[in-house]
């Protein structure tokens, strides 16, 4: 098979839905040599929001450091390639069509989901290039999670929030608990979760697997001295733990948490301070994109990824401290159906935004028009448009210079933009 062969197979496999339990892929990695057991040292990450930059700042790291490393993170913006990195470079895509051809026939016989296969070409192409490292990132929970076969020497969760209620919970406790399934005998833990409904469940999976536990302060654990568009400088502030004027290319002074994670799981796994120093001043190098990334000047665009209520808090807490730079900001929002569209918009109406709403290209997005119901109803000024593109001209047209556009609400959405300004991921 080649490439687009590749993906006209796997790509359909989304019929499947998602089907929790790991039977399918156990089986399937068995056909491909069991490689999850030849995947180097192991960090496998999970949480509601801030696993991509953990993920892809502990691989940029240890890349820093010198060992050949594996990422595997999801969705991917523009090309299926950008899911499975070593040392931040995507796989060839010409390697995508061998891999998909070798595991074809089992796919097939396990009918498979699009991630269970995705994550078995990943883990068989780790194994043959012979890895060092492998930073994992869950699809989505944990417990159930296709990529919950590996055995990690350490485990980050930076967040836990209310986010695919319908598969993994109605309660931040319930989804803690999927999520806390990832820790594994032995295995250090990291995390950022300070609410006690959503930590205890954490603590519980620890204990039972007798693994120390780091826990990031809510307040005191990481003080950020310099926050603005693509620029982040923050101290790590632990007690065991001191490093002051880190620097990253990142939006958003919340990052500095998801990074203090990273950071301590790179410490303890025996990195210098030199590495964790050029790994964080690489995550963009390392796939880490379309975080509130620039991707122009007059008016200013931005991308961003965020797609759930507490990540677009997040995002709108970022830029409330860039915003007496610009005169106004235009909003390019997609949302898939299953989001609280009302939370996000209120959310947004901190910023006092003009809404220009779009419809996603993947079956699951909501409609432009239930969007624009939804900023009405918050009382934000909208203009209710079509594709990603023409929603995206619309507002560069009502924008001014010294105004701000922001794409947000969806991957999908973000990778779209990407791909219509031809930036290469």
């Amino acid at each position: 098979m080649n490439y687009q062969e590749s993906i006209d197979f796997l790509f359909p496999l989304h019929r499947f839905g998602i089907k929790p339990g790991l039977d399918r892929v156990l089986r399937l990695l068995e056909t491909a040599g069991a490689p999850q057991r030849n995947l180097g040292r192991v960090f496998h990450v999970a949480g509601t929001n801030g696993k991509g930059a953990v993920a892809c700042a502990l691989a940029s790291m240890f890349r820093a450091a010198g060992y050949r490393t594996a990422l595997y993170t999801s969705p991917h913006l523009v090309s299926f390639t950008e899911r499975m990195r070593i040392d931040g470079r995507a796989i060839d895509a010409t390697k995508v069509g061998e891999y998909c051809s070798m595991l074809k026939k089992a796919i097939e016989v396990e009918k498979a989901t699009f991630f269970e296969a995705t994550t078995a070409i990943a883990f068989r192409y780790f194994s043959d290039m012979a890895v060092d490292v492998s930073v994992i990132e869950t699809g989505m929970g944990g417990r159930l999670d296709a990529t919950n076969v590996v055995r990690p020497e350490s485990v980050i969760i930076p967040t836990i929030g209310l986010d695919h209620t319908g598969w993994l919970g109605e309660t931040t406790a319930a989804i803690a608990a999927e999520k806390a399934a990832i820790i594994k005998p032995g295995a250090r833990v990291y995390t950022g979760v300070s609410e006690p409904e959503a930590l205890r469940p954490v603590l519980e999976s620890a204990a039972s697997n007798d693994c120390p536990v780091t826990i990031l302060p809510e307040k005191g654990g990481c003080r950020v001295s310099k926050s603005g568009i693509g620029e982040l400088e923050f101290s790590l502030i632990m007690p065991d733990c001191r490093m002051n004027g880190l620097r990253a290319p990142l939006t958003g002074g919340f990052q500095a948490r998801n990074l203090s994670l990273a950071v301590l799981a790179a410490r303890d796994a025996g990195l210098d301070e030199a590495a964790v120093r050029k790994g964080l001043l690489g995550i963009r190098e390392n796939g880490y994109r379309a975080r509130l990334e620039r991707l122009s000047r007059r008016p200013e665009l931005l991308v961003d990824v965020s797609h759930n209520p507490d990540g677009i808090r997040c995002s709108v807490g970022a830029l409330m401290h860039s915003m007496d730079r610009f005169r106004k900001l235009f909003v390019v929002l997609g949302l898939a159906e299953d989001k609280d569209a009302v939370a996000v918009v209120g959310a947004l109406k901190l910023l006092k935004p003009h809404i220009v709403t779009v419809r996603l290209s993947s079956q699951r997005g909501r409609s432009a028009d239930t969007l624009g119901d939804a900023c009405r109803r918050e009382g934000v000024n909208v203009t209710v448009s079509g594709t990603a593109g023409e929603g995206l001209r619309q507002a560069l047209r009502m924008a001014a210079p010294d105004d701000l556009v922001l794409v947000t609400g969806s991957f999908f959405l973000a990778g779209e933009v990407l791909a219509m300004m031809g930036v290469e991921i």
